[in-house]
């Protein structure tokens, strides 16, 4: 099936969500520290906290949602949806079992589904922040997932 596409612009400055398992915090936190003057021209948001680390060590302002297994992971994942998210930093611990796994795959997906820069581990988020288009605007396509959706609404009702 072929997905029509649009076009998405993101701004120089990027709306940033910073995620990180427990035994991954301090990595993400020490991650923060070493790209400081990098992310200090962005706006920067995460899960509970994670963010609260992050601004306690780095002194940058980083809007606070909820816990990943209260809800906050699903908060990120439905400001993507929204398009008020532009990447996803995400310091997963693949070697542990969590209890909301099935959040954690969901914002991932729709992630991938909005087609975001996600990093899931720190060479991936060190290659994006020296990206060239890490401080600019970047143009991309996304797939036009509203024009299916409504062929296939169309569809449907064509059927009955």
């Amino acid at each position: 099936m072929e997905y029509e596409r649009i076009k998405k612009t993101m701004d120089r400055q990027k709306r940033i969500a910073l995620v990180a398992h427990d035994n991954k915090k301090m990595d993400l936190v020490e991650w923060c520290k070493k790209h400081e003057d990098t992310l200090k021209q962005h706006f920067l948001m995460g899960t509970g906290t994670t963010s609260r680390l992050i601004a306690e060590a780095t002194g940058l302002p980083v809007r606070a949602f909820k816990s990943g297994p209260l809800g906050g992971d699903q908060q990120i994942g439905a400001r993507i949806a929204e398009g008020l998210i532009d990447m996803l930093i995400f310091f997963w611990d693949p070697l542990e079992a969590q209890p909301h796994d099935p959040d954690v795959k969901a914002l991932l997906r729709i992630a991938a589904v909005y087609d975001i820069p996600i990093a899931n581990n720190r060479a991936t988020a060190d290659f994006i922040m020296a990206s060239k288009h890490m401080n600019q605007e970047y143009t991309h396509e996304v797939c036009d997932y509203n024009k299916l959706l409504s062929e296939r609404v169309a569809k449907v009702a064509e059927e009955k």
